[in-house]
């Protein structure tokens, strides 16, 4: 998929305006709406609503949770995939030991920097994702993101 501008580590968070401001900002103001008219005419009505009210933001909050965790899941086992095809023999029986964290933040490693950004990772025991991502020299664009 062809972007304009390419992908760095400073703008690689995915914020998608319709979802992340619109629908969220929506659930927001049905939320305020909702407590107003229980304060000022309490009713079951109004508890009702107030009440879908909340379920439409934890909805919304945990759709994306979901999405997130499904993806990074398959991105542990990408990089698995990737460790085993890539790390030298020395390092093939360490690959348990990373967290899936890390393996996320290495994600965007090029094949070449990968070993050596795997030793690094595991001599350091650098577990912070946004370190490991300054780290990487050759940044590999994902674009296909949830």
């Amino acid at each position: 998929m062809a972007k304009a501008v390419p992908q760095t580590l400073e703008n690689h968070a995915r914020i998608i305006p319709t979802f992340h401001m619109a629908v969220f900002g929506i659930f927001a103001i049905n939320l305020l709406w909702s407590i107003y008219r229980l304060v000022r005419v309490p009713s079951v009505d109004s508890v009702v609503a107030l009440l879908l009210a909340v379920a439409f933001i934890l909805l919304a909050f945990y759709a994306r949770v979901f999405a997130l965790t499904v993806q990074d899941r398959v991105i542990r086992l990408e990089m698995q995939l990737r460790l085993k095809a890539l790390l030298p023999p020395d390092l093939q029986g360490r690959i348990h030991e990373f967290t899936h964290k890390q393996l996320v933040a290495m994600r965007f490693a090029s094949d070449a920097e990968l070993p050596d950004l795997a030793r690094a990772v595991l001599k350091d025991n650098i577990t912070e994702g946004k370190v490991i991502k300054k780290m990487i020299r050759s940044w590999q664009a994902d674009y296909l993101r949830a």
